[in-house]
C-alpha cells in the first residue's frame, strides 16, 4: 500500500458520508463547558462517544477527572506501536461555547447538523468536533492503508474545558508529564488563513486581561452644582487609557512592547496575506503600530484593546458626575513580551503618569503565555512539504496564530515542538450563531491529515534524530 492508499482512504471516508454521521453524532453531544450544569454531558462525551471510537483504533484510553473542582475530565489515550518509533501528541478539545438557540438562522439549531450546500452547520463543526474527528479519520485511514498498522505512536490528549479558559489544564500536565511524553505536538485548531488555503502555525500569541477602575465616592452628584469642583472619574479613566494606549492603536508603554521582529518571522509573513474574504471586515491601514504591514501587526507585534468602558449609565444619562469608572483591557503579545508582569508594568505607568486613583485589577479570565516554535525547526519544514505534496498548493506558514490557545502547555511544560494545522477557516462563525465547517475543507483537511501521518511514518524517525544531531 502507499501514500496515496492512505490518502484516498480519507477522501473515501468523507465522500461516503461517514464522517458527516460521526460528525453529526457528536455535535449531537450538547457540551457546553460554559453552564455550571453540564459536567456530566461533558463526561459523556469522552465516556459515550470518544472512549468506543478510539478503542477501535487500538487506544488504551482513561478519563482523568478535572484538577480543577467543578470543570469537565480529560481523556488521555495511547496507541503503542514500538518503542523505537517517534510519539505524536495529539490535542483537541470537546467541549463547545453556548448553543445560544434563539439566535440561529431559521431552520439551523446547534445540536443537529444542517447541510447547506458547502457549509455544514451545527456548534462545535468548526471548533472543535469537527476537527479532532479529522483527525481520528487520518489516523484510520492511514492504518487502512498500512495494513492496521501506523509507523508510529500516538498519544491523545481531549479536554473538556477549552471554551471556559482550560482550567486544570496546566495541573494536568504537570501530573501527568510522563503519559503525555512525545516527539511533537500535531494539532489542530482554529482557523486557516483563508478557505482556500492550508495553514501551518507555531505557536500563539499570548493573553492578558485587566481591569482599570476609578471609584472616587459613594454616589452621583448634581454636574451644575458640583460640575468642575469635583473629579470625574469616567474623565480621568479616559486619560489613563490614553497614556496606555494612542488614538490610532499604538502602545505607548514601552514594558508592554515586544521586541523586534526576529527575521524569520518577516520572513514567514512576507508570503502572508490577512483580508480580502467575502465576510471579512473592512482592515483599518492606518490603525496600529507604524511601519509594520498588516500581517505583522496581527502575527508579530503586541495589541492593547478595549474591551469595556462604563462610567455612569450609558442607557440612560442623567445630570450627574458619576463616581465611578471602569474599563476591561485586553493585551495579545508575542514571545519576548513580560506578560506575566504586565499589570504590575500598568502600575508602575500609571502612578509615574499622575493616575494614583486608578485601580489595576487582573480578571479571573485565564491568561496564556506566548509561544512560537522557531520556522527553521526541522518539523516546520518537513509539515510544510507533507501538505504541499498531498494538496499541490503552497500552505501558510504562520509563526504564531493571531489569537491565543493554551499551546504553553505542550512548548514550555511537556517541552514539545508545536505544529497546529487547521481545518476551520475565519469566517466559520465559531462562538456566534450559525458556526459552521466547510465540507470541502474537511474533505482537504482528512487528506492533509492522511499525508502527514503517513509521513510520520516514513520519515519521523530520521526527523527525531535531525532535531537531537
Amino acid at each position: 500500500m502507499t501514500r496515496q492508499n492512505a490518502i484516498a482512504a480519507a477522501a473515501a471516508y468523507h465522500a461516503s458520508g461517514a464522517f458527516l454521521a460521526d460528525l453529526a453524532r457528536r455535535v449531537a453531544h450538547r457540551t457546553e463547558s460554559q453552564e455550571a450544569d453540564r459536567l456530566a454531558l461533558l463526561r459523556g462525551y469522552l465516556d459515550a462517544e470518544l472512549c468506543p471510537s478510539v478503542a477501535a483504533l487500538g487506544f488504551s484510553s482513561r478519563v482523568v477527572e478535572n484538577p480543577a473542582s467543578g470543570y469537565g475530565p480529560f481523556l488521555i489515550a495511547e496507541r503503542k506501536e514500538d518503542d523505537a518509533l517517534p510519539t505524536v501528541l495529539i490535542y483537541g478539545h470537546g467541549d463547545v461555547v453556548r448553543g445560544d438557540e434563539a439566535r440561529w438562522r431559521e431552520g439551523l439549531g446547534p445540536w443537529t447538523i444542517t447541510v447547506e450546500g458547502d457549509r455544514w452547520y451545527g456548534r462545535g463543526t468548526a471548533d472543535n468536533k469537527g476537527q479532532h474527528s479529522i483527525n481520528l479519520g487520518a489516523l484510520s485511514a492511514v492504518m487502512t492503508a498500512r495494513g492496521g498498522r501506523l509507523g508510529f505512536n500516538v498519544k491523545l490528549l481531549i479536554e473538556m474545558g477549552e471554551e471556559a479558559g482550560s482550567p486544570g489544564l496546566r495541573a494536568l500536565a504537570l501530573a501527568e508529564k510522563a503519559s503525555l511524553a512525545a516527539d511533537v505536538l500535531i494539532a489542530s485548531d482554529g482557523p486557516r488563513l483563508s478557505a482556500e488555503r492550508p495553514t501551518v502555525f507555531l505557536g500563539s500569541r499570548g493573553l492578558v486581561n485587566f481591569e482599570l477602575a476609578v471609584d472616587l465616592r459613594a454616589g452621583g452628584h448634581h454636574s451644575g452644582n458640583w460640575g468642575g469642583l469635583l473629579a470625574n472619574p469616567g474623565t480621568i479613566l479616559a486619560n489613563a487609557i490614553a497614556s496606555l494606549v494612542d488614538a490610532q492603536g499604538r502602545i505607548l508603554v514601552d514594558g508592554l512592547r515586544p521586541p523586534p521582529i526576529p527575521a524569520p518571522v518577516r520572513l514567514a509573513l512576507a508570503d502572508i496575506r490577512v483580508g480580502g474574504g467575502p465576510n471579512d471586515p473592512a482592515i483599518d491601514d492606518d490603525w496600529g503600530e507604524p511601519g509594520l504591514t498588516r500581517e505583522e501587526r496581527v502575527f508579530a507585534w503586541n495589541t492593547l484593546e478595549v474591551l469595556a468602558f462604563e462610567t455612569g449609565n450609558p442607557r440612560a444619562p442623567v445630570n450627574a458626575i458619576p463616581p465611578v469608572a471602569r474599563a476591561t483591557l485586553q493585551m495579545r503579545f508575542v514571545v519576548g513580551t513580560d506578560g506575566e508582569g504586565a499589570v504590575e508594568t500598568v502600575r508602575r505607568h500609571l502612578d509615574a503618569h499622575g493616575f494614583p486613583h486608578v485601580a489595576v485589577l487582573p480578571t479571573r479570565m485565564e491568561t496564556f503565555a506566548a509561544t512560537r516554535l522557531d520556522p527553521a525547526d526541522p518539523w516546520v519544514g518537513w509539515t510544510l512539504a507533507s501538505i504541499a505534496a498531498t494538496t499541490g498548493k503552497t500552505p501558510a506558514l504562520l509563526p504564531n496564530l493571531g489569537g491565543s490557545l493554551p499551546n504553553d502547555v505542550f512548548a514550555d511544560i511537556l517541552g514539545l515542538p508545536t505544529i497546529w494545522i487547521p481545518h476551520s477557516y475565519p469566517a466559520c462563525s465559531q462562538h456566534a450563531p450559525n458556526e459552521h465547517l466547510l465540507g470541502s475543507v474537511a474533505e482537504e483537511g482528512l487528506r492533509i491529515m492522511a499525508g502527514v501521518f503517513w509521513d510520520l511514518g516514513e520519515t519521523g524517525t530520521a526527523i527525531v534524530a535531525a532535531r537531537h544531531s
